[in-house]
């Protein structure tokens, strides 16, 4: 065993990781081959323990809004069939009724070209969301590029632009700087460019209001996004979609690319997406309120886990 190899980490200290091979994941635009989804059968609101951590869900609790198991089930077997007609292989975390919300599949990890990055949730009813993704990749012989040890950071607020550049996010509530900046430094030396994206806690994560549609294009809240990281996309040469802030709050941004000019929307986003088609994507937009309602979006409920090049 080499210096630079331990256990559960494939990231070598002051960079110089080698990229994955057999799985292939550098950007969040390029042809989506693979995707890890979270279970529908245990999923359910948790309710008044959870409106702690998402102001989404203290809008639904406001409203009286009531969980439908079986509208659930629907609305997930409409998403997988979205991807599954757009060419894209599902993978599933095993269900277990103490963690219905590892649905989110986006929270507990994210993907690099080095391998997986096992996030720490902040919610302690979540915590133990780590354990399926962990053995999820061990089985499938995806490298563990690093555990994030430095405090909370969830995998909504790591967000590739392009290959090599990213944003970071964190509100000090979901994703603390601390933590942020453990990640991003473990990019930087690998030669990464990181715009770091603070955020109010009201917000969540930065993937509610910044979706990348293809290489040169993004999906963009202008009302809740900072002016420094619009400027800083414009200077990257992507165009920008507006959504509304009515539509980002109902996760309407929360888009996830297909990959060949397709996209992956919500029927609820309908003025995004009619901007979207006018630009000529083609959208696929399946209702999940059942999923929206409790405070994650298409993109929080899935980990793409290959991409062929953008």
């Amino acid at each position: 065993m080499s210096k630079d190899t331990h256990p559960l980490r494939a990231r070598v200290e002051g960079g110089g990781t080698p990229e994955m091979s057999d799985w292939y994941l550098k950007s969040e635009t390029g042809v989506l081959r693979d995707v890890l989804l979270g279970p529908a059968e245990t999923f359910r609101w948790l309710g008044l323990e959870n409106a702690a951590w998402s102001s989404l869900v203290r809008d639904t609790l406001r409203r009286g809004l009531r969980f439908d198991k079986q509208l659930a089930m629907r609305q997930h077997r409409e998403m997988v069939d979205a991807y599954e007609s757009a060419g894209v292989t599902c993978h599933f975390l095993p269900a277990d009724e103490q963690t219905p919300y590892q649905i989110y599949a986006r929270d507990s990890s994210f993907m690099s070209p080095y391998g997986a990055v096992i996030c720490q949730l902040a919610s302690p009813r979540r915590r133990g969301e780590y354990a399926p993704v962990l053995r999820f990749y061990l089985e499938n012989n995806i490298p563990i590029y690093d555990m994030v040890s430095a405090g909370n950071f969830e995998g909504g607020d790591f967000n590739i632009i392009r290959h090599g550049v990213a944003l970071v996010g964190y509100t000090d509530h979901r994703s603390e700087e601390v933590a942020a900046n453990q990640v991003a430094n473990w990019f930087k030396a690998e030669g990464w460019e990181i715009k770091y994206a603070p955020i109010d806690q009201f917000y969540v994560h930065i993937d509610l209001m910044v979706c990348m549609l293809n290489d040169n294009c993004a999906a963009v809240c202008l009302d809740t996004t900072p002016d420094d990281i619009v400027a800083w996309l414009k200077e990257k040469k992507i165009e920008i979609i507006p959504a509304t802030f009515k539509e980002t709050m109902a996760l309407g941004c929360n888009v996830v690319a297909l990959g060949g000019d397709k996209v992956l929307s919500t029927l609820g986003a309908s003025d995004l997406n009619a901007k979207m088609r006018a630009a000529g994507f083609e959208v696929y937009d399946p209702d999940m309120t059942m999923f929206t309602w409790a405070g994650g979006g298409v993109h929080c409920m899935c980990q793409p886990l290959r991409r062929e090049a953008a």
